[in-house]
């Protein structure tokens, strides 16, 4: 009988699924439904007087301080507007150190004293909220018994509504924050970040001339893997639903060795699931572009167009619940995680991000004059000097158990960071130091450096590198480290931090050329040559997967954190906190509450790991194992008593046997380890799960695996990989 139900549940995954009764939005045009659920900056224009929509948009898009006078008035036309959606319920939307979001719903219905209620939203209600702060991670920065937090309104990133079958909630960005107002969330000092960088950046565009920019602004754009898996499969496997990955699996007879699913057909179940994804959130404004396959089987792309950075981390957490939220109507799970299957790609976030100024200019576009190269090389070569003094950041940035799986994997980057120019691109900062060719006056005032040294850059100066953990494509950077699963707030806010400080550093070096009487032309040459020759050893651009740029990486003193307990620990080293403090991006407690967290999560997600591997291989696997036993012991003995010559079954016997004796010592010396893990402090037991928890895991894998290969189909308990990945 098990047999029969074992098939089935594969059987049904692969017929039973039908789309019936969910919606179909192909004959709606994308231009009537896009961002309909958001509160644009039109409809600010619309709804409110045109002073009160003026000193608005100041703070919007100037930074100026929000006029608390003007906050009832944009409150209520907020509320009648969401009342009109459908709203029924308004919410502060945030991001704690959880790294997922968090919102605590509201009722705009109030009752009134003649018994009936009324829908009320006052500026107070905007502009901040009061949930309880006692069960997210702070990392120290307040006690359990100190409950008090603060939600305060992000007006820079628009409010929306988010939609559900019996009715609709008003969302409203916002940071999150403690009463003596340390930062408890990734977005406040996201927005820090961003303020520190365009300082700096102006600074450097009123060397060169530039007087009409106001603002410049970094734009980010991150590319989510993830794969989808039919539900039937996921909730049979204890270790999808606990922990998101698989914690065995044997590897089927087929993968990714095809290489057949890349930009493959898609199947019409997923790609319905697609188009009801993007419907969603084109109605929130997301501006989703690209769809795939992507290489593993049963593993797909999203990726939105580049916006404002912090918009681009907002807009990243609602891909994320709406895939998740999606994949459930269609019968399917959508796993976020890394490495959700050993053996197979792991899934990435990678995050684009370029700079651009209020005027219109991609600061990181190279141009077509020699001008505007030189606006791009300053900018590039501070991206270079941030990433080579900051190695450790960026990879702390990334650091998490999950992305610990998947980093130097099948199509992942290695922890070592690196920087890919492509060759014309290096070749340019290589001959920067050189004092041949001509130098000659440019026309319309520009500096004169249009030599042969420096010819105009095409977008595409080089092949792309898909091995590299940051590349250069042609008008922006790709951050390719950053694990499917994370916020990409925090790695943006590194980025912007150490981008703010190599741009200060060279800025100051730039001003101090000058002022010794260099000519612009003089000091810009000398600035861009000393950056790059002092930091030329982070540039890479061959194969980062190749055994011997270990070595050759070794050989250039770059960093090599391959876990992530090792990269977190360096988050508060002494340059660190000078980095973080002097640009008033996170303050030392801050930063220590962050370290804190990242070492509790790590060390949490292990024994989770570890409790659930422990769970499913003595209450699923061993049982498994015997049941096989018992039925080829019994055969072996009817086998004997007829005298029929046959050795293969009892070598089988014996073969299992062994195998069930190994898991049972290993799963005795893993549930040793667990009972002696340590409670505190975090980097203690995030040590400790590192070093001997995951070890433990790491040999109590293989032996299931081959138990899977050696039990008969019809006592596994577990959907193996060739179901998972190949039914859709």
């Amino acid at each position: 009988m098990a047999a029969y139900v074992h098939d089935y549940d594969v059987i049904a995954a692969a017929k039973n699924w039908r789309l019936n009764g969910l919606p179909t939005h192909s004959a709606v045009p994308v231009e009537e439904i896009f961002a309909q659920n958001v509160f644009t900056i039109e409809l600010m224009q619309q709804r409110l007087s045109k002073p009160v929509f003026r000193s608005l948009l100041a703070t919007i898009h100037d930074g100026k301080p929000l006029d608390p006078s003007i906050a009832d008035t944009v409150a209520l036309a907020m509320k009648e507007w969401a009342l009109e959606r459908g709203a029924t319920h308004y919410a502060h939307w945030f991001q704690p150190l959880t790294g997922s979001t968090a919102e605590k719903h509201e009722s705009f219905i109030t009752p009134n004293a003649g018994g009936g209620a009324i829908a009320e939203f006052s500026g107070k209600d905007l502009i901040q909220g009061e949930p309880d702060a006692s069960s997210f991670p702070s990392g120290g920065l307040r006690e359990t018994f100190e409950a008090r937090g603060y939600t305060a309104w992000d007006p820079t990133s628009p409010a929306f509504i988010m939609e559900h079958p019996n009715g609709a909630t008003l969302c409203i960005p916002s940071v999150f924050a403690s009463w003596t107002g340390d930062a408890l969330d990734y977005k406040l000092p996201l927005l820090r970040s961003i303020d520190a960088l365009n300082r700096q950046a102006l600074r450097v565009l009123r060397l060169f001339g530039d007087t009409r920019t106001t603002k410049v602004y970094p734009t980010a754009g991150a590319e989510q893997e993830y794969f989808l898996i039919d539900e039937e499969f996921f909730f049979r496997r204890p270790d999808l639903f606990l922990c998101g990955r698989t914690l065995f699996g044997a590897r089927p007879p087929r993968g990714q060795e095809l290489q057949d699913h890349y930009f493959g057909s898609i199947p019409e179940r997923v790609l319905s699931f697609m188009s009801d994804v993007e419907y969603q959130l084109y109605k929130i404004g997301v501006p989703v572009k690209t769809r795939h396959n992507e290489v593993a089987p049963g593993q797909y792309e999203i990726a939105p167009l580049y916006e404002h950075c912090n918009v681009s981390a907002d807009h990243q957490q609602l891909i994320m619940q709406v895939l998740r939220n999606t994949a459930r109507k269609y019968g399917m799970v959508c796993l976020l995680h890394e490495k959700p299957f050993a053996g197979l790609n792991g899934s990435g976030k990678h995050t684009n991000w370029s700079l651009a100024t209020d005027t219109g200019i991609n600061l990181l576009d190279p141009g077509d004059t020699p001008h505007d190269n030189m606006l791009f090389l300053f900018f590039c070569a501070a991206v270079l000097k941030a990433v080579d003094t900051h190695q450790d950041l960026l990879r702390i940035s990334i650091a998490s158990a999950g992305n610990d799986y998947r980093l130097g994997g099948h199509e992942a980057p290695p922890a070592i960071m690196s920087v890919f120019l492509g060759e014309q691109l290096t070749g340019i900062f290589e001959r920067l130091g050189t004092e041949s060719g001509q130098r000659r006056k440019s026309r319309q005032g520009l500096l004169g450096l249009g030599i042969p040294i420096l010819p105009p850059l095409p977008r595409h100066g080089g092949d792309r590198n898909r091995t590299s953990p940051f590349a250069f494509t042609g008008n922006k950077f790709e951050f390719r480290a950053v694990g499917a699963s994370q916020n990409i707030a925090f790695p943006l806010t590194v980025l912007n931090t150490i981008v703010a400080w190599a741009i200060d550093q060279m800025a100051t070096e730039l001003e101090e050329w000058l002022e010794r009487g260099a000519s612009v032309e003089e000091a810009l040459r000398r600035v861009l040559s000393h950056a790059y020759q002092r930091h030329r050893r982070i540039v890479f651009n061959g194969d980062n997967y190749s055994p011997g740029w270990l070595q050759e990486a070794q050989r250039r003193g770059l960093l090599n954190l391959t876990n992530a307990v090792d990269a977190i620990e360096q988050l508060t080293a002494p340059k660190n906190r000078e980095l973080f403090t002097s640009y008033g991006v996170l303050n030392e407690r801050e930063l220590e509450a962050r370290q804190q967290v990242l070492f509790e999560q790590y060390g949490k997600t292990l024994v989770i790991e570890a409790e659930t591997a422990a769970w499913i291989a003595r209450t699923m696997v061993f049982p498994a194992a015997v049941a096989y036993l018992r039925e080829l012991a019994a055969t072996v003995r009817d086998i004997r008593s007829l005298r029929i010559p046959c050795h293969s079954i009892a070598r089988l016997l014996r073969e299992i046997a062994e195998c069930a004796d190994h898991l049972d010592s290993a799963l005795q010396e893993l549930h040793r380890a667990l009972a002696h893990a340590p409670a505190d402090p975090p980097e203690r037991r995030a040590a400790y799960a590192r070093d001997v928890l995951r070890p433990h895991l790491d040999a109590l894998r293989p032996i299931v695996d081959r138990l899977e290969r050696l039990v008969a189909d019809q006592h596994w308990m577990l959907p193996s990989y060739r179901e998972m990945l190949f039914v859709k």
